[in-house]
Formats: C-alpha cells, sequence, structure tokens
C-alpha cells in the first residue's frame, strides 16, 4: 500500500529516487536529449517490473500513471526540459 500524500516517502524510495536524479543529472551533462533519458529509463523501469510483477499488475501501474497524466498532475511543478 503506497504513503499517505502527507507522510514522507520511505527512506529506500527517497535514496532511490536521489540515485535517479544523479543519474538524469549526469546523462543530461552529457548533453542527451530528453526524449532519450526518459526512453531509457522507462523502459529499465518496464524491465524491472516485469522481473517481479505480472502483466496485469503493470497495466494497472501504467493506468495509473495514464490517470496521472490526464489530470495533469505532471504539469504542476515540474520542470519540463526541452521535451
Amino acid at each position: 500500500m503506497p504513503p499517505a500524500h502527507d507522510e514522507p516517502p520511505p527512506a529506500e524510495l527517497s535514496h532511490a529516487g536521489a540515485v535517479v536524479d544523479k543519474a538524469i543529472e549526469y546523462m543530461m551533462g552529457q548533453k542527451l536529449g530528453s526524449l532519450a533519458i526518459a526512453s531509457a529509463l522507462l523502459g529499465g523501469a518496464m524491465a524491472l517490473l516485469h522481473r517481479s510483477m505480472s502483466d496485469e499488475a503493470i497495466i494497472g501501474i501504467l493506468n495509473n500513471a495514464i490517470a496521472s497524466v490526464r489530470a495533469g498532475e505532471l504539469r504542476g511543478g515540474g520542470d519540463a526540459q526541452d521535451g
């Protein structure tokens, strides 16, 4: 069950997020485009999910992501770069 919105994320999630942020920063410094970076991260995330989840569970996660995009949740505070 995911944490409530007002609770801090678990330490493991914060750590993983910090590592991903550093990886993105590094790739941007290497002048890789946002679409290439995002596609590589998404592909890696999909492969990782596939190792431990059913296709239906992954589809549920993707449907939640689609609903977030449709609700405009990504436009609120994100800083879009060349994309």
